[in-house]
C-alpha cells in the first residue's frame, strides 16, 4: 500500500514551488548545524560504514550530499519526483568530492512494502538516516514507516532518526500567529498542508517497539531552522533524536 495521492500532491506542490537559494525551505539549514551535528551522535554506533547510507526523506539533498562526503555509497530517496529533481539539479551544481555513482538519488515511497523489500533485495541492509519524516507522515502510515526502516537496516544496520519534539507544536503555533503572520519560509508549509502532525514523544519509542527495533541511544537537540527570531537569532524547534538496530 502506497501513501495517498493527497499527500503525494501536497509535497508535489512544495517541491515544485521550492527554489535553488540555499537556505529557501525552511528546515533546510547548513549541514554543519544539521547532519553534522547529529553524525557527532550517530557514527560511533555504526558497526558497518560501508552499507549504504540512506537519506530516507531527502528533499533537495543538502545533508545527503553531506552524507556523501563521509560514507561511501550514499542514496538520498524521497517522495516527491520535484524534490529529487531539485536534488539532481544541486548536485550537478555541487558535485563534491564523491564520485559518480557513490551518490544517487531516487524517488520513493517509503510506505510501499513491495517497493521497501525490492530496495532491500537490491542495496542489502542500509544505514538510515532520516530527519524531520515521521511527525510529517498521515498518521495510518506512521508505524507503517517504521516497519520500514526495519526492513532496510536489516541485522547489520543502524538507523538515525530525528523528529520534533512534542514541545515543538507551541512553538510554531506561536509562529503560526505572529500579528505580521507566519515567517515567510514556513508559509509555504502551511499553504500546502504539511503542518507537523502531533507525534507525542512516547508514540514514537512505540513505533520501534513494534516494529521490534531497539533504542540504543537517544537525546535531545535543537532542530535548527533557516528563519530568524527577531533578535536576529535562528529560530530552533526542540527534537529528539533516536539511534536505533537489531539489539544492542
Amino acid at each position: 500500500m502506497s501513501v495517498t495521492s493527497q499527500y503525494r500532491d501536497a509535497w508535489e506542490g512544495f517541491w515544485s514551488e521550492a527554489t535553488e537559494e540555499p537556505g529557501a525551505v525552511f528546515w533546510d539549514a547548513e549541514p554543519a548545524l544539521t547532519a553534522g551535528m547529529h553524525l557527532a551522535r550517530y557514527e560511533p554506533l555504526v558497526d558497518d560504514a560501508g552499507l549504504t547510507m540512506l537519506d530516507l526523506g531527502c528533499g533537495n539533498g543538502t545533508q545527503t550530499r553531506f552524507l556523501a562526503d563521509r560514507f561511501p555509497k550514499v542514496m538520498g530517496v524521497d517522495l516527491s519526483a520535484a524534490a529529487i529533481d531539485l536534488a539532481h539539479r544541486q548536485q550537478a551544481l555541487n558535485p563534491g568530492k564523491h564520485p559518480t555513482g557513490e551518490l544517487v538519488f531516487r524517488r520513493f515511497d517509503a510506505v510501499d512494502e513491495e517497493l521497501v523489500a525490492l530496495l532491500h533485495a537490491e542495496v542489502g541492509d542500509c544505514n538510515v538516516y532520516m530527519r524531520g519524516v515521521l511527525h510529517q507522515t498521515d498518521p495510518p502510515d506512521r508505524q507503517r514507516l517504521v516497519d520500514s526502516i526495519a526492513v532496510l537496516v536489516g541485522e547489520r544496520g543502524r538507523a538515525f532518526v530525528v523528529d520534533l519534539a512534542e514541545a515543538a507544536g507551541a512553538k510554531l503555533g506561536q509562529l503560526a500567529q505572529l500579528p505580521s503572520g507566519p515567517p515567510p519560509k514556513l508559509q509555504p508549509v502551511f499553504r500546502h498542508g504539511l503542518v507537523p502532525g502531533a507525534v507525542t514523544d512516547e508514540e514514537v519509542a512505540e513505533y520501534f517497539t513494534a516494529a521490534g527495533l531497539t533504542v540504543l541511544i537517544s537525546g535531545d537537540l535543537p532542530l535548527t531552522t533557516t528563519e530568524y527570531e527577531a533578535d536576529g537569532s535562528r529560530i530552533q524547534l526542540p527534537s529528539k533524536w533516536v539511534v536505533i538496530g537489531r539489539g544492542a
